[in-house]
């Protein structure tokens, strides 16, 4: 009988850690997303929507500004998630290739820069806890591997856009690869 008692009292408790948890996100996480994206919009209704179209129209020319350098700064300046709203403002056809190296960025980053995607920052500790414990330090680790995730990134970008024309083919559809002019 304890046996049961004991299982169902850590199984009760494993849906009140969820719950606990998600109390902590709705005072935290959640308002902190939802400023992030009307700062955003408030930015981007400062600028223009049509400069910010101009940029991306700019960006999505080549896939090195579109996979390497559009991420970066969605990353820096508003960091996970927000970063991929950036992605709004390119054609339909580079959405998904702008995602794919958009989430590596995020990932890839924290190293340098822990603000980028705080709720992964516990994978970039865990391995410098361990390079900090040989007594190396733990910055070149950090910029190696934002160099090596910026090089990713792009090739995981690049490699999304021929995906995305074998999709098309096998969907039967074309997605579009310029921006819609500017209401």
């Amino acid at each position: 009988m304890n046996v049961i008692v004991k299982a169902a009292e850590w199984f009760i408790g494993l849906f009140q850690e969820g719950a606990n948890t998600f109390i902590g996100w709705m005072g935290t996480t959640v308002p902190l997303v939802l400023v992030l994206i009307i700062f955003m919009n408030s930015i981007i209704g400062m600028i223009g929507e049509d400069r910010i179209n101009g940029l991306a129209r700019h960006a999505a020319g080549n896939p090195v500004t579109r996979y390497m350098v559009l991420p970066f700064l969605g990353a820096f300046m508003l960091g996970n998630p927000m970063a991929l709203s950036l992605g709004r403002f390119l054609p339909e056809f580079y959405k998904p290739s702008y995602a794919a190296a958009g989430m590596q960025f995020c990932h890839t980053s924290n190293g340098v820069f822990p603000h980028i995607n705080p709720g992964e920052l516990f994978v970039w500790l865990g391995i410098a806890n361990g390079i900090d414990q040989l007594g190396l330090p733990t910055m070149p680790l950090a910029i190696r591997y934002l160099l090596v995730g910026l090089l990713m990134n792009f090739l995981g970008g690049w490699s999304t856009d021929f995906i995305t024309r074998w999709v098309e083919r096998q969907q039967g559809v074309r997605l579009r690869r310029e921006l819609r002019a500017a209401a």
